[in-house]
């Protein structure tokens, strides 16, 4: 994976965060976009940028997240528990042009309706909106976020995302270098926040990470703790919540875990994401989406 060392100049300021104002800076925050060192994701195109709206259709707030068949999009629960409504955008560069005069993106309709000629192969839009469970961050480790959109238009694609083997990340707890396990993450959020000014390109980017921890006070066997800091490393922030963490390397389409929230609002420092590879969580998800595991789940005869 081609890895680019410093931010891009291309993307306005932006202007929304995950699905929740920022907490203090000891508590879990919802998390948003890759930051760091990071490429352009090419390599997923299941994953999407997913748009909330109110009750009276008016936008509200943005997430990213994962196809695991045509109409069932996978996101992180604090997306999906806020919200009447959902539209969700396909192309890598979703809301690159998005104009502060015209308030959408021309050649993709975000944050509004799909392009002409999108809907229903790069852009599909849902009623059906649920969540695992979900109450709020105070609840880490076990915040039961996991979320669904399901999509009124299919998305035909000839590869989606697929959910590791529950108990896929259980032998990482006491694994020694356990540092040299590599994760993928992938979303379209901030890009930079800093205390002056924050940076979305609104792309889908993606980025690796090393793990840190499965047993660690915030983490505890619910949540996989990554270090998206140091050389050749990228991590997440505002908006990327409800994307992937793909266990292994850039070509990798296995969800181990979803984008669920860090400990500081400028996106530094470790990363945490909801474990998907527990069988409750898979049973949820097929359950609620109608589907059988071994449609989603590797390894599922």
């Amino acid at each position: 994976m081609r890895i680019w060392k410093k931010l891009r100049a291309r993307g306005a300021a932006a202007v929304v965060l995950a699905a929740a104002a920022v907490l203090a800076l000891t508590t879990a925050v919802p998390a948003g976009a890759v930051t760091g060192d990071y490429a352009k994701d090419t390599e997923h195109p299941f994953v999407g940028l997913v748009v909330f709206y109110g009750p009276g259709g008016d936008f509200h707030h943005r997430c990213s997240g994962s196809l695991l068949t045509p109409t069932v999009f996978l996101t992180a629960g604090h997306c999906t528990a806020v919200g009447s409504s959902a539209r969700v955008y396909f192309q890598q560069d979703a809301g690159a042009d998005w104009s502060p005069e015209t308030g959408t993106d021309p050649d993709t309709g975000y944050p509004g309706p799909c392009a002409e000629g999108t809907q229903g192969t790069q852009c599909a839009e849902s009623a059906k909106l649920y969540d695992y469970g979900y109450t709020s961050m105070a609840e880490v480790p076990e915040t039961k976020d996991v979320g669904l959109v399901i999509l009124a238009q299919p998305i035909m694609l000839e590869e989606y995302a697929r959910l590791a083997a529950p108990g896929t990340l259980d032998a990482l707890a006491t694994r020694r270098g356990q540092q040299e396990t590599t994760f993928t993450v992938s979303g379209y959020g901030m890009s930079e926040v800093n205390p002056v000014s924050d940076t979305s390109f609104r792309e889908r980017l993606m980025a690796e990470s090393k793990l840190t921890n499965l047993t660690s006070a915030s983490a505890d066997g619910y949540n996989v703790q990554t270090n998206g800091n140091g050389k050749g490393l990228g991590g997440t922030c505002t908006a990327d919540s409800g994307g992937p963490l793909f266990y292994g390397t850039a070509e990798s389409n296995i969800i181990a875990g979803i984008t669920s929230f860090n400990h500081n609002r400028y996106c530094k420092g470790t990363n945490f994401s909801y474990r998907t590879d527990r069988q409750e969580v898979i049973d949820w998800i097929t359950a609620t989406a109608g589907i059988k595991s071994a449609d989603i789940v590797v390894g599922t005869p």
